[in-house]
């Protein structure tokens, strides 16, 4: 994140999906501050939703008593978001495509190329229970 940050926030969530609408309207609200657009904001909501959903889901196993932590820095040229859940990971190389002709009937995978369509970068380090997710302007000036 550049030095133009305008805005940081971290939260520790619990495990219940509907716990992260203050989040996700605290992002907006922010991105909207920054002058980001429609079009960017909605992406950035859908992929940090999907990360969420996939921590929950995935990494916590559904088990709504494991808190989720989350953080944000919103500039008017880019969004850094971080999500970390206590599961044991997974390997993303592992995670089929779910564009390939044999996947097209398996859910698995959907909600990670989502966020790689929607973001600028999708960073995923070991051991793969924390993911970064970034969009960045790409109007140039």
């Amino acid at each position: 994140m550049s030095d133009q940050t305008c805005w940081k926030q971290s939260w520790t969530i619990s495990g219940e999906r509907v716990a992260c609408g203050e989040v996700v309207e605290s992002i907006r609200e922010a991105m909207s501050d920054a002058g980001i657009g429609e079009a960017a904001t909605f992406a950035v909501r859908l992929s940090l939703e999907e990360a969420i959903a996939n921590a929950i889901r995935h990494g916590h196993a559904g088990d709504v008593t494991r808190a989720i932590a989350i953080s944000a820095e919103v500039s008017p040229k880019e969004v850094e978001l971080t999500i970390a859940d206590h599961g044991p990971g997974f390997d993303p190389d592992a995670v089929p495509d779910p564009t390939a002709e044999e996947n097209l009937t398996i859910a698995s995978g959907r909600g990670l190329a989502l966020m790689r369509a929607f973001m600028t970068e999708v960073e995923i380090p070991p051991p793969g229970n924390r993911i970064i997710l970034i969009w960045r302007s790409q109007t140039g000036d």
